[in-house]
């Protein structure tokens, strides 16, 4: 029997994506595409029916802030966002990539020497995906992507750090200011790729992203070094392409962060720039970060500068594991900086460095910073208004594995305090192992700072612990994510892969708007749908009749009941050889389709899921004008 459709989606609650309102209704994909949409298809012309009665069925989601350029050569089929219900991922973002390929050249390897401390990637995943990244150029990377079995819909971005590595070599990008060749090459090469369809350029300017190899693991990675002459230039062709600039603050220096962004406006340069910056959090340590970011949204968006800028939104609490003292936020304190600065294998140089009297000195002055006396340090943390994103709470950092079982879920407060205790009498120490633990310590340890060097000391990184930095407050999350002018979509994934997982983000938004209402639901879809999409100008987040059919479709009552929380874990990934953290929602997605092809159904993947090529490496939609049919379509 021939059918008129391939598959149809019968029942669902559908919502378009659009912010109208929700109606039952089915959905018939034919060829991949969305051919149908009503009240009662025939469902005897389909060759398959997928039930979706109770369930509530939307575009595909976007993740539109993600390192997932190292997944892809991994598992071309995305699994760790794709069962989350994600579709669509922009790459690339913070300057750093693979658009010009490995880059090896007079001995330089920029994969390995950019991800490795920015991202808390392991060096041996990173020598393996440059092995594989054997493309030179822009168009080769979007040939690359093309041929892989993608499982959901990559966008990449053009970074700047590799764009710089590319013209100027990596060392010359961190040695030697860029000469007018220099510049003219680089905006000659996004030139280039704003013509083969890329949909915008990232930078990075957080004063704690470092190169890893030597010479230059005291050095800031190539982004850092672009002046405010060579980001104008550069960012004058992406406003030119209407594309855009995903960019991350300077943060400590306020007049630079304004100057910087102030390129978003139409009213001063002629058009407005697209700009999509890292991040509106609600830092615990400094809480006038959030009011300022959402005053220069309102000001750069306001009719006075025309600009067309949104902070990106984070829909969980911050949270972050510490291998030891190895964690991206280590970076921002230099005490902590000087340990991470050693390769991860090297334990016998952080023992070193953790007994030299001087580093102690240093680590110590650190911690306990603003912690006592009277000063400026000690107001500034009272108003909570310090400048590092780690807050240094004893109360707030709680034990997860590597030390005595009983510590597990403890805070640090509740073992030093028995600690403490314990020194006086040795009936405080509740177990045998932690006994044990204690009589090793040395008597420094009854500091705080002298407790945190003896842990690292005694544990090294197999002591795993974690705190949250940043969005403690649920109320504040949801203030975050529903602001006009925010995008949801801060979920950082495929980077920090024993740090933090926020890969089911996108289900963390809608959590918090299923329990405000329907309403709110239908408005969350649109941001996480047709507005990240119309933003980043590609042909994503639709399921109107004619577009490609990635949809998902979600069981409302297990999303009700669903805790991230607990549904995080680390798994051993075999393909990397190492361990990884990652979100299990199983039963809160039912099904995902790419291209009208089911990849994720009923908890698991399907035998297309990486085998058939089903999602596409996106272009911006400027770069199908004008084309024959076959490359539009390849296009979208």
């Amino acid at each position: 029997m021939t059918h008129q459709w391939d598959t149809v989606i019968a029942g669902g609650l559908v919502f378009d994506g659009t912010g109208a309102p929700p109606v039952v209704e089915d959905i018939a994909i034919k060829d991949g595409r969305v051919a149908a949409r009503g009240a009662s298809l025939d469902r005897d012309q389909a060759g398959e029916v997928i039930e979706a009665d109770g369930a509530w069925v939307m575009p595909g989601l976007l993740d539109i802030h993600t390192h997932l350029d190292l997944e892809v050569e991994f598992d071309p089929a995305l699994k760790e966002v794709v069962r989350h219900g994600t579709t669509t991922v922009l790459m690339s973002n913070c300057s750093l990539g693979l658009a010009y390929g490995n880059q090896r050249r007079n001995g330089e390897d920029p994969l390995v020497d950019c991800f490795a401390r920015v991202e808390n990637m392991p060096k041996p995943v990173l020598r393996k995906v440059a092995e594989k990244a054997s493309w030179t150029s822009s168009a080769g990377y979007f040939s690359h992507l093309d041929e892989l079995p993608l499982g959901a819909n990559v966008i990449p971005l053009i970074p700047h750090s590799m764009l710089r590595a590319q013209v100027m070599g990596l060392n010359g990008s961190v040695s030697r200011t860029a000469g007018e060749a220099d510049l003219r090459e680089m905006e000659s090469l996004l030139e280039q790729a704003m013509a083969e369809g890329y949909a915008g350029f990232s930078t990075d300017s957080l004063p704690f992203h470092f190169l890893s190899e030597d010479p230059n693991r005291r050095v800031k990675i190539p982004s850092q070094f672009g002046q405010y002459k060579e980001l104008k230039r550069l960012t004058s062709i992406l406003r030119k392409h209407d594309r855009v600039w995903q960019a991350t603050p300077p943060k400590d220096k306020p007049l630079a962060v304004f100057r910087n962004f102030l390129l978003t406006s139409g009213r001063l340069h002629g058009r407005p720039l697209k700009v999509t910056a890292v991040a509106a959090l609600d830092v615990a340590a400094n809480k006038s970060l959030k009011r300022l970011a959402m005053i220069l949204s309102h000001l750069f968006n306001s009719p006075i500068l025309k600009g067309h800028f949104r902070f990106q939104a984070l829909a969980a609490p911050f949270k972050v594991f510490w291998d030891g003292p190895i964690n991206p936020l280590a970076e921002e304190i230099p005490a902590l900086r000087e340990i991470n600065e050693l390769n991860l294998e090297n334990v016998e140089g952080r023992k070193a460095l953790l007994a030299d009297p001087d580093f102690r000195a240093r680590f110590s002055k650190m911690w306990m910073t603003g912690k006592s006396g009277f000063g400026l340090a000690r107001l500034k943390r009272m108003l909570r208004m310090e400048t590092l994103a780690f807050d240094r709470d004893f109360e707030q950092m709680i034990f997860h594995s590597g030390g005595p079982e009983i510590w597990t879920g403890e805070s640090f407060q509740q073992v030093f305090d028995r600690y403490r205790a314990w020194r006086s009498d040795p009936a405080f120490a509740r177990t045998s192992p932690e006994q044990a633990v204690f009589e090793r310590l040395p008597d420094s340890a009854a500091t705080e700072p002298g407790f945190m060097l003896a842990l690292f000391s005694e544990f090294d990184l197999g002591l795993r612990w974690w705190t949250v930095s940043a969005n403690r407050d649920p109320e504040v999350i949801r203030e975050l994510i529903n602001h006009p002018l925010t995008l949801p979509g801060f979920n950082d994934s495929g980077a920090h892969i024993t740090n933090m997982a926020f890969y089911d983000g996108n289900l963390r938004a809608l959590k918090l708007a299923q329990d405000e209402g329907l309403e709110r639901v239908t408005s969350q879809i649109r941001r996480l749908t047709r507005e990240p999409a119309d933003f980043l100008g590609v042909k994503a987040g639709r399921i109107e009749i004619g577009d490609c059919a990635d949809i998902t479709v979600i069981n409302p009552e297990a999303l009700r009941a669903y805790d991230s929380e607990a549904g995080s874990t680390f798994i051993w990934r075999e393909d990397y050889e190492h361990e990884q953290m990652v979100n299990r929602s199983d039963g809160v997605v039912k099904t995902v389709l790419v291209a009208g092809k089911p990849v994720y159904a009923e908890g698991d993947f399907t035998p297309a899921a990486g085998r058939t090529p089903l999602g596409r490496a996106l272009r911006h939609e400027s770069w199908s004008r004008g084309r024959s049919r076959p490359e539009a379509m390849a296009a979208e």
